[in-house]
């Protein structure tokens, strides 16, 4: 563990300007994981928080992530090692279980809170379930009922209304994901909303093409262009979503591998479109 996990922190730069809020760990070796939680403490984090959720084949075959949701005891062990290797906050985010026939939230919520963690937030679906099928958010109440440190709610939050539903059930925080790839706008949509009560106005078409075109070109100046542009495709359906007579510019940018040309088609539909 000591090695392995030397190895990783070597490759870590942050400049004292890029202190994170948060640093999320995963894995499934104890000692690893206490190891790391000490090593975070030099880039001074607010806290730590454990990914107990992730669904992805590869790590949940290694016991990583969801997979940790069918060995209760190494999970247990995780999160306190994680929590005794730092003095930071630490907290786990996680799923209702395995599958629908093994919830077994209501066991792992008790269970992370004995072992110190300091919230929980939980993805209202099961690892085989993958982002299918609708979240159940009925667990949220009964989680809330077990535990007394913070619950975060996350799975299926689309829009503002989402929010304050999930809110009303009794959860203490809500976590957004997927829902800002569809509407990058809704965190300021909804402090807004939770501040006056009020909505609001839409989002207007220069400031969605405005943003599209920033969001690439972060991505271009992070990775290159060959690596940047493609990826970028998923989140035109999010920019341009709603948008009259857009059909024919979704198609064009499906197409277009070099970053100037998309910046000059999105000009050019504002254009057209004002």
């Amino acid at each position: 563990p000591n090695l392995f996990v030397d190895k990783a922190f070597k490759k870590i730069e942050i400049s004292d300007d890029e202190r994170p809020v948060a640093i999320q760990v995963f894995g499934s070796n104890e000692k690893s994981m206490g190891l790391a939680a000490e090593k975070l403490e030099r880039f001074n984090p607010d806290f730590i928080d454990i990914n107990c959720g992730c669904w992805v084949k590869k790590h949940v075959a290694r016991g990583e992530g969801a997979g940790l949701l069918r060995d209760l005891k190494n999970f247990e062990k995780i999160v306190k090692a994680t929590v005794n290797g730092t003095k930071l906050p630490v907290t786990v985010k996680t799923r209702l279980g395995w599958d629908a026939n093994s919830i077994v939230i209501l066991e792992v919520a008790k269970m992370v809170e004995q072992a110190g963690a300091k919230a929980l937030t939980v993805h209202c679906r099961t690892r085989c379930q993958g982002y299918k099928g609708k979240a159940d958010w009925e667990w949220l109440a009964k989680i809330k009922n077990e535990i007394s440190i913070p619950l975060i709610g996350n799975g299926d939050v689309q829009t503002v209304q989402d929010v304050e539903d999930m809110f009303d059930i009794g959860c203490d925080g809500v976590m957004i994901g997927r829902g800002a790839i569809s509407n990058p706008w809704i965190f300021k949509q909804a402090k807004h909303y939770f501040k006056t009560k009020e909505h609001l106005p839409e989002v207007k078409l220069r400031e969605k093409i405005e943003l599209c075109i920033a969001h690439l070109g972060i991505m271009v100046q992070n990775k290159n262009i060959a690596n940047s542009v493609v990826p970028f495709r998923k989140f035109y359906i999010g920019y341009l979503k709603g948008i009259k007579n857009v059909s024919k510019l979704r198609s064009d940018l499906m197409k277009i591998t070099e970053h100037n040309e998309i910046i000059d088609r999105l000009h050019l539909f504002l254009k057209e479109s004002e």
